[in-house]
């Protein structure tokens, strides 16, 4: 597997992670004041998205200025 399906896997899978945190997250604030590290939970996979979805915008247009053919599914069919 390629540098750049590794990426977009690794994003696929830490935004459940994220989604998983979040619905803690609201579970905790329903049953009363939750702790920190609950509140703080999403952050790491949240940041870690940011860092993975910009890499993956910035892919076609690095390869545009490469002059390499744009890969995925928005070519011509």
């Amino acid at each position: 597997m390629d540098w750049s399906k590794w990426i977009r896997q690794f994003h696929r899978w830490l935004s459940i992670v994220f989604t998983m945190t979040v619905i803690a997250n609201f579970v905790t604030m329903a049953l009363g004041v939750p702790p920190a590290w609950v509140v703080y939970s999403p952050l790491p996979p949240l940041f870690l998205l940011l860092f993975s979805g910009l890499y993956m915008f910035v892919l076609p247009y690095v390869a545009k200025s490469r002059g390499e053919p744009a890969r995925g599914r928005m070519g011509p069919a």
